[in-house]
Formats: structure tokens, sequence, C-alpha cells
């Protein structure tokens, strides 16, 4: 079955590639939806009925060089098998939604049809990609995966290739994702030569080990784990947008917006997030690392949530929405919660994917129009589109019931993102910085809906006019996501975020009682078969969590409930957590005003946003104009393409010039000119000279020649 998963959207991607021919441009769509909604319906069966255990699917032998001896296989754990439903389930949907959108595509002329087999056949191509990396049992078959997403995204990108500014994304994202990789290259260089393996058992295992190892880099010395950790990070920091190599993402938007949902909400840029939870066990003997991914995604949080507050493209706003939310992702893992990442990555596919495929709704019937400031009061044109959107707002923006697990799917897993972050940095840097973006995706969320749906119609009458909602293959997909953008969050919670012994038991981690850390030999210990479902004094987190209020109710708690926590070895189960991390728990008992701040935060972007776009919508004209800097340097999103065009574009251009006028005229050209039009000319007339016609001539230099041979040969000889 998992065979099957993997394999069918690369069959489906080769039939559609090059045998549309024989099947038609039809049957080549019919054929990679129809496979990837198998695989979509085996990896939810495999999710449910999959244990916790950890199981190796050997497919072949694969690389056999030296010590290195990799297999092509299969390693089904937790962490996979959430993947597995995750890429299937938003690329099954996104197949079914491109038979409406790419029906009549305006950048291809007529004749041209056959544009659609190569849509799907880049899209299933992309997907089985995607499979490849999170369904491997080592880092090399992961970095083939890795650079497939890539290719595929290249592909997927420059879709329109006779759009110079689409031809220009795909470089993009291609280059700086090369950036990325080449240090993920580095750490999985870095890991063989200290292990000897590529295999992620022996690298979990090692682990220990690399935290006591030096290693000599760059002309000083690190600490192995520090070192290889951060270096896997940078492949993660370029695939999952974050800052300084996140450039390329909101250029991506230059593809078609079924491939913005796919590469977006739950494949390519959730690969880094996935890699960093993979590696937990390297990861949490790397602090310094941690530490600093930690940093860095809260500081993308905020930066992406920012510029997402003023940008004009409807699909923009989800992109940089989609960094910020990364960023959520990262701070959750860097704090050494991985289950909580995973719960933000589960649930942020489903109302990330809606949000896309809604608005790529909205642009098909406002006739490819992505600026908002053209749209306005579509929401009884486009009733079904404007619902599916709204549950993805609430979703993203967070709401539910404070207080409680009653909510949209982002108002459980961004909380427990936000209550985590405090856990982990004692209400730090990240937490502050997870907070203000949680306020600001709320406006931006909101403004995009009150600039779409709601107000005075903007921008062509004539388009306003004819604005019609998608077809039904078009709006199946949003509904269907619009079921996991409001029950995933409370369906899964427990598992993701519960008490610690359900959390190990969903994801196969060795448990026990924190008593048995303090030599209590009447302690229980619970290892990963255990189900969780032994009776702890309370199974309801809504009675127990949030009673409350500070540590030192949760230090008396301890002492009459069961106090878990994560125990075993290196790649004992799909995540690790040292025995010093007990974030999860604690991230529990934080204050009230901790549990309580996203919600306010989300009211506040709310407020400020029906404030400016329904009540007195002249406000944001009048407040751009008076601060005009500070909105032009977020509108050019803080000038870091333009930095970048200066410290690395210009001067490669520059170093080009030179290398084309200098080094190829000048001195190649004038070289190779010089040689055929003066040299060889020269000898030419010399040795024309010589050809007098004359025997006493050639008589004379016959004579001059064995003069010089019998000279050099008794010279020679005599020194001998």
């Amino acid at each position: 079955m998992e065979k099957i998963i993997l394999f069918a959207p690369l069959v489906g991607s080769l039939i559609a590639g090059f045998g549309w021919r024989f099947v038609s441009i039809k049957g080549a769509q019919y054929i990679t939806t129809g496979l990837l909604f198998l695989a979509c319906a085996l990896s939810w069966i495999t999710f449910l009925s999959h244990g916790p255990e950890a199981q190796h699917i050997q497919i072949l032998r694969w690389i056999e060089s030296g010590t290195l001896s990799t297999d092509w296989s299969i390693r089904l754990d937790r962490l996979t098998s959430i993947m597995l439903i995750v890429v299937t389930s938003v690329s099954a949907l996104v197949h079914l939604y491109s038979f409406g959108y790419m029906a009549h595509d305006e950048n291809f002329k007529e004749g041209e049809e056959s544009y659609r087999a190569r849509f799907f056949a880049y899209l299933s191509f992309f997907t089985f990609a995607m499979l490849m990396l999170v369904t491997s049992d080592n880092l090399v078959q992961m970095f083939f995966g890795w650079e497939g997403v890539g290719v595929a995204s290249y592909l997927l990108i420059g879709f329109y290739y006779r759009k110079p500014s689409a031809n220009a994304a795909a470089m993009k994202a291609f280059v700086v994702n090369r950036v990325g990789d080449f240090g993920f290259a580095l750490g999985i260089f870095g890991l063989f030569m200290l292990t000897d393996s590529v295999k992620f058992d022996d690298i979990f295992a090692a682990a220990p080990m690399l935290a006591e190892t030096q290693l000599h880099f760059l002309w000083t010395e690190w600490n192995a784990a520090e070192l290889l950790a951060f270096l896997l990070f940078v492949g993660a920091m370029g695939k999952s947008a974050q800052l300084i190599l996140h450039t390329w993402l909101p250029d991506a938007m230059e593809g078609p917006t079924p491939v913005s949902a796919l590469i977006h909400a739950a494949t390519m840029v959730t690969a880094g997030v996935f890699l960093v939870c993979r590696m937990s066990p390297l990861m949490e003997f790397a602090p310094s690392a941690t530490g600093f991914i930690t940093f860095l995604g809260a500081t993308t949080a905020f930066f992406a949530a920012t510029v997402g507050l003023v940008q004009n493209d409807i699909k923009r706003v989800i992109a940089y929405s989609t960094c910020s939310q990364l960023g959520y992702m990262f701070v959750a893992a860097g704090v050494g919660v991985y289950s909580v990442a995973m719960f933000h990555l589960f649930t942020h596919a489903f109302f990330k994917a809606m949000l896309f495929l809604g608005a790529g709704s909205v642009i098909h019937g406002m006739h490819h129009e992505q600026d908002m400031r053209n749209y306005g009061g579509l929401r009884k044109k486009l009733p079904i589109t404007f619902w599916a959107m709204l549950i993805g707002t609430l979703a993203i923006t967070g709401v539910g019931i404070p207080l409680t697990h009653i909510g949209f799917a982002g108002f459980l897993s961004k909380d427990a993102v936000i209550e985590s972050a405090y856990a982990g940095t004692q209400g730090g840097y990240a937490f502050w910085m997870l907070v203000i973006a949680a306020l600001f995706t709320s406006f931006y969320s909101w403004r995009l809906m009150f600039l779409t749906f709601w107000g005075e119609r903007r921008g062509n009458k004539h388009t306003h006019e004819h604005a019609h909602e998608s077809p039904m293959v078009m709006l199946i997909p949003l509904g269907v996501l619009a079921l996991g953008a409001i029950f995933s969050g409370m369906l899964w919670y427990n598992s993701f975020f519960g008490k610690t012994d359900k959390v190990a038991a969903f994801f196969g981690v060795p448990y026990h009682d924190a008593a048995a850390l303090h030599g209590d030999d009447h302690a229980d210990d619970h290892g990963a078969a255990k189900d969780g479902h032994e009776d702890h004094g309370t199974d309801d987190h809504a009675k127990d969590d949030h009673a409350k209020d500070d540590h030192g109710d949760h230090a008396k708690d301890t002492h009459s409930k069961p106090h878990y926590v994560l125990a075993g070895k290196p790649g004992d189960g799909a995540i690790f957590a040292h025995e010093n991390n007990d974030i999860i728990n604690e991230a529990h008992y934080v204050p009230k005003w901790v549990k309580l701040s996203p919600f306010f935060a989300m009211l506040i972007g709310f407020v400020t946003a029906f404030w400016f776009y329904i009540v007195n919508p002249s406000l944001p004209k009048r407040l751009a104009e008076n601060q005009k800097y500070l909105y032009q340097f977020l509108l050019n999103k803080w000038y870091f393409d333009e930095v970048y065009d200066f410290l690395f574009v210009q001067p490669a251009k520059a170093i080009g010039r030179f290398l084309w006028k200098r080094g190829d005229q000048n001195v190649i050209d004038g070289t190779l000119n010089g040689i055929a039009m003066g040299i060889i000319p020269f000898f030419t007339r010399l040795a024309g000279r010589a050809q007098s016609g004359y025997i006493f001539t050639y008589a004379l230099g016959m004579v001059i020649g064995i003069a010089i041979f019998i000279t050099w040969m008794t010279l020679s000889g005599g020194a001998h």
C-alpha cells in the first residue's frame, strides 16, 4: 500500500507527460487526478490504521560506494503518516480544482490545449518528489526528493513561459533554494564523515556522541552537533522561505493559482519544518542552533506579517501569510515542542490551501484581476467562495472560545505555538513577536475579506458586471478543505498538544513519570506501546489545564497527579525530546493572560480592519500619506530585494561584464585574432621568402642544418 502511495503520482506524471497523445488531454487529467485520489485514500487508511511504531519498507538497493550504502526505502512512522495525508489530500484537491481553473487559460493560444496535460504532469511529479522526501529513510534519499521538488517548483512557477516575470520568478526560486541546499548538502557531508552513515537510525544513535565532538570548519573549531544542526537548518531556511532566504516565495505567485496552493500550503514550504522535526534527535543536542531557529522563526513571523499589511495583490497577501505561519512552526520546533510544530503544519495545510484556492476562485470570477483595490462587494456575486474564504479567515486568525478546546483549526494550533513559545523562552522575544504577528495576521486577513467581499464596487465596471461563481469542480475542493479548517484542530488536539503521555503515545515515544527522574522507585514507566488511555486523574484538559494560573499551581498539582515526561533514547519514536525538555508540559500551565493574548490580538486586528475598511474607508489612504516612509518601507518588503540586488546581483553582473569585455573580447578574442591576423601572416611571409625556387638556396640551408646538427651532437656527446 505504501509503495502505491509513493509511485501512483509518478505513474500519472509519466502518462500525462509522455503519453497524452495516446490517452487524450482529458484522459491525462483524469488519470493523474484519479491516481492522486487513490494515493490520498490509501494515505488516510495508513494514518488511521498504522500504529506509532516505525516501519522500514525496502524498495531497492540504491547507492553502494566504499562505506556508503544506501537503500531506497520507506520509513513509515507518525511523522511520515501525517505528511502523507497532508501532501496527498491537498494535492488531490488541487488536481480536481485545476480541471476548472486551467480549462481555458488566456496565456496559451488556440491549438495549444496540450498545456493542460503538461500542467497535470508537473503537479503529479511535484507530488511524487514531495512524497519521496517525506518517506525517506536516509538523508541521500531525502536530498533527492528535496531537489526534486525544487525542479518541479521551477517548472510550475515558470509555467507561463511567455511571461518574463514568470521566468524570472522561477529562476529566482531555483537560485535562492540552491543557496540553502548548499548548506543542507554540507550538513549531510559532515554527518557522513562523522558517523559513516546517512541512515536516520545510525545518525540518531550517534547524536550524543556528536554533541561531544569538535569539528574543524572554516578555520576554527565547532561543536559538531551545533554546526551540523545549523547547516541542516540552512537548507530548511531556503525551502521554507525563512528570513534572508525568503525572497523567492512572494514572486512564486507568478505561477497559476493551483500551484500556489500546492507549493505554499502543504508541500514544498513545509519540507523545512518536517526536516527539523525529523532531525529532532540531533537538534536536541544543539541548543545554540535551536535558539537561532527560534529567533529566526519569530523574526520571520513578524517580518512577513508587517509586509502582508499593505500588499494589494490578493495572492501576495496570502503568500506573506504563509511565510509568517512558517515562522510559527519553526518557533515551536526551536523551543523543542516538535509535535506542536507538526500540529500547526497539519492544520495550516487545510485553511491555507482553502484561502489560496478561494483567491483563485475570486481571480477566475473576476477575469484574472488580482488587485484587491479593484474588487469590492463580491459576496453576492461569489457566495460559495465568500463562505469558504470566511471559514479560512476565521481559521487563520484564530477564532474560538478562549480557555477551551472549541474553535477553528488555527485557534488551537496557533495558540499552542504561542503558549509553547512563552514556556520555552520564559515570555521572551519569540513570544511577543508571535503575539504581535497574530494581531497583524488578523488585520491583513480581514482587510483582504473587507476589500474583496464588502464595500463599494471598485475598478472595471464591466468586470464586476460579468463576475461569476466558479464551476462546481472548483468549489468541491473548497468545501472539503473547509471541513479540515473547522474540525482538524479540535479532533487532533490531544494527539499533538494534549497531556505528555497522549502525545508520546501518538508519536510512538517512550515516556515515564517525572518522579522517576528524582529516584522514586514506585514511579511507573510507560512504553510507546501503551496508548495513553490510563486513568491519570482526568483526561479533560479543559477542566485541568486552565484551572491553573501559574507555575506555582503546577508545582502543587504534580504531587497529586502523574506528571509524565518524554523518555527513551534518540530515535525511539518519531520525535525526540531531551530529558530536560519538558516544554510541552509547561506550556499547559502558562498564565491565563498568555492563553488569552492571541485571542485579544485577533480581536484588535479585526476591529482595526473593520474601522479602516468598513466604517471609515478613507482612513487607510490618509494614514499611508502621513506615514509615507513607513508605508513605502513595508510596501517594498523592507527593501530586501533592493539590498540583494545591490550586494549580489549588480556585482555579479559587473563581474560578468568585466569578464566579457576584458576577458572574452580583449584577451581571448584578442589573442586568437592576434595570432590569426598578426603572428601567423608574419611567419607566412618569412616562409614565403625562403621559398625562392633556387637550388643553391636550398643547398645552403641543408649545409647550415647539417653543421648545426653535428655541432650539437659533438657537444652533447662530449658532455656525457
